[in-house]
């Protein structure tokens, strides 16, 4: 791939030594011919950064360099998707499932200095209810009341009905979230590389209950059976709050025509990741 010239950091100052981290991606960045970007409301300012709105800086970069955890990355998506930008996440956090790089192994970013790397797509969820405008998820789509209470909800597949489901709440997620909530929830692990649509319950009502995985091209539909007008049902995209539902609403999710692109470097498989994050037989 050709080498960026130039990088926008999105960094989270919550982890911790965050500020410390970046002087030193800051510096591979510059010392590698590498002009370096920033929003001006990020705190606090470095002086070897150039800063803007991102009108202004997200359209003149090549890539999107992420220095968080993957709630960094969810929540830099959107820039990534509206500019068609790639984005590199540094777990500066914990789990970082989503990142390429660890915080010692900033040496690796000389690869991307260099244009030693791939891009990859990543699919998303669209979701919309009856007529309102779609919302779009890198991770999850979770359907749960407030108050921790119940849902009871009618899942069909293409207009075919599926089932009903008495849980705490229902996820459906990309293979990119079968890592996040859907796995703490029971899920399966799917490659992200994959396409398909996977739906998980969350504390189901039934020893029957398990999660599936549909192919891509499926349209899944989901309506309230029952509730209590003073409890609505909330729809959360990535974590944060998309909608809600009522008995009259329909949810639609569907695979979204638009993809998120992602850098990745060829001893960063899957499988590897996955043996590290879990400490599988370790």
């Amino acid at each position: 791939m050709a080498a960026p010239k130039t990088v926008v950091i999105i960094p989270n100052f919550t982890k911790e030594n965050t500020a410390e981290l970046l002087e030193t991606i800051i510096d591979r960045f510059i010392l590698g011919g590498c002009q370096v970007l920033m929003e001006e409301d990020e705190m606090p300012h470095f002086s070897r950064v150039s800063y803007g709105k991102a009108e202004d800086i997200f359209p003149d970069c090549q890539v999107i360099v992420t220095v968080g955890g993957d709630g960094t990355i969810l929540h830099s998506a959107k820039h990534a998707l509206n500019y068609d930008k790639p984005l590199l996440g540094i777990n500066a956090g914990r789990l970082g499932y989503l990142a390429q790089i660890e915080r010692n192994e900033l040496d690796g970013l000389s690869r991307l200095i260099s244009g030693e790397f791939s891009i990859g797509e990543r699919m998303l969820l669209e979701a919309r209810v009856d007529d309102r405008p779609p919302i779009f998820a890198l991770n999850e789509i979770v359907i749960s009341r407030e108050l921790t209470k119940m849902v009871d909800l009618y899942v069909a597949e293409d207009g075919v009905p599926m089932g009903n489901y008495r849980a705490d709440g229902l996820i459906l997620a990309t293979p990119t979230g079968s890592t996040a909530y859907s796995m703490s929830a029971g899920g399966p692990i799917v490659d992200p590389g994959l396409d398909g649509i996977l739906l998980t319950p969350i504390c189901p009502h039934s020893l029957y209950a398990r999660s599936v995985i549909f192919r891509p091209e499926a349209c899944i539909s989901v309506r309230s059976r029952k509730i209590n007008n003073e409890d609505k049902i909330i729809i959360s995209v990535d974590g944060e709050e998309g909608d809600t539902l009522d008995e009259t609403n329909t949810l639609r999710v569907r695979r979204a025509e638009k993809r998120l692109k992602f850098i990745s470097f060829a001893d960063k498989k899957f499988g590897s990741i996955i043996h590290a994050k879990l400490r599988i037989n370790n």
